[in-house]
């Protein structure tokens, strides 16, 4: 079997010893510090290709090469773990996914996923999609993220599904909470998006890799902070998260393009003490969520417009800004999404 290989860049200023630099990466295919350290003492693991004790002080510009084993082949079970079905029929399924749940099984997590509790759900009712470990699953929402996601229950409707994604005529929104205030309040970003040399989870804007647009528009101002609906008009890895984060607008709660440091230099002194209660009791996430599905059916061509409400975190927290942070204008959709919340 061939390995898994993974190139990763230290960029930092200072010296790091090369094991506490990959644990602090918190990498999915690194899930501890004993297991760093035996993946060194087998010289899996390569410092500008060569083999190194786990002390070795990495420098500015050193390459670490990680030549993981294969991961293990995963027996799909089926797990009752709660679903929000937002809309079924007998090709597709809408689901409201909660916050923290991965949506297939992978390195460090072969079980407690989407797909796990689809196979529960919908038993022999799904898709085989694309990969064997991912029946049903057309497109992916990150760990944090909240909202909608679409199931494919058989392989008409998957391939359908596909070519429609392909073709962006499945329009996508998302509610979203930066860090800042974009400005203008309106308006589409565009970049390549290409996977970060010095850290494998993260994404980055560079000048090569998959072309991502994204359009936005802010629909309620806090000072220091604001509520954003975003279109995709393509679907990137953390397309949203990174995209806003390279405009210094990052999402608040984001713990991999945002850190308190940096919201805490954007707000007044007497607001931190309180910044950080909100992010380490009741924002342990990414403020995003995917909102709004709207598209035909791919089997009977009805229309489809389906919505998902805000998750009771990301409704503490605007009502923590509008406390601490609220401005005196009003805003019509704003107030239209909440008056909607409420009925569901």
């Amino acid at each position: 079997m061939t390995k898994h290989k993974i190139k990763i860049v230290y960029q930092g200023d200072e010296s790091i010893r090369l094991d506490k630099h990959l644990a602090n990466l918190r990498l999915q295919e690194l899930p501890s510090r004993s297991f760093i350290e035996s993946l060194i003492a087998e010289d899996r693991i390569l410092v500008n290709n060569i083999p190194v004790k786990k002390s070795y002080p990495l420098s500015l510009g050193d390459e670490i090469t990680l030549n993981l084993p294969p991961p293990p082949d995963y027996v799909l079970k089926p797990q009752d773990i709660p679903l929000d079905v937002v809309y079924e029929d007998e090709d597709l399924a809408v689901i409201n996914k909660a916050a923290g749940m991965i949506v297939h099984p992978g390195h460090g997590n072969p079980d407690g996923t989407l797909v796990n509790a689809i196979l529960h759900r919908f038993t022999d009712h799904l898709s085989s999609g694309r990969d064997p470990n991912r029946p049903g699953i057309v497109h992916r929402l990150d760990r944090g993220t909240t909202g909608l996601i679409i199931i494919a229950k058989n392989d008409l409707t998957q391939v359908a599904l596909n070519h429609m994604f392909a073709k962006r005529e499945i329009k996508k929104t998302y509610l979203a909470i930066t860090t800042g205030i974009p400005d203008p309040p309106e308006g589409t970003m565009e970049c390549y998006i290409s996977r970060s040399l010095s850290n494998p989870r993260q994404m980055c804007v560079s000048d090569h890799g998959k072309w991502a647009v994204s359009h936005y528009k802010v629909i309620k101002y806090y000072h220091y902070f604001a509520v954003v609906k975003v279109m995709l008009e393509t679907g990137r890895m953390h397309q949203i998260r990174v995209q806003f984060a390279a405009h210094h607008l990052p999402l608040l709660g984001d713990l991999l393009y945002n850190t308190r440091r940096y919201v805490h230099s954007t707000i007044p002194q007497n607001m931190k003490r309180k910044t950080t209660e909100l992010l380490t009791t009741h924002l342990l996430r990414q403020a995003l969520h995917a909102w709004r599905l709207e598209f035909n059916h791919p089997i009977s061509g009805k229309p489809l417009d389906l919505f998902a409400p805000l998750p009771d975190d990301l409704l503490y927290t605007l009502d923590w800004l509008q406390r601490y942070f609220a401005i005196d204008t009003d805003s019509r959709l704003f107030n239209l999404i909440l008056e909607e919340n409420r009925k569901w």
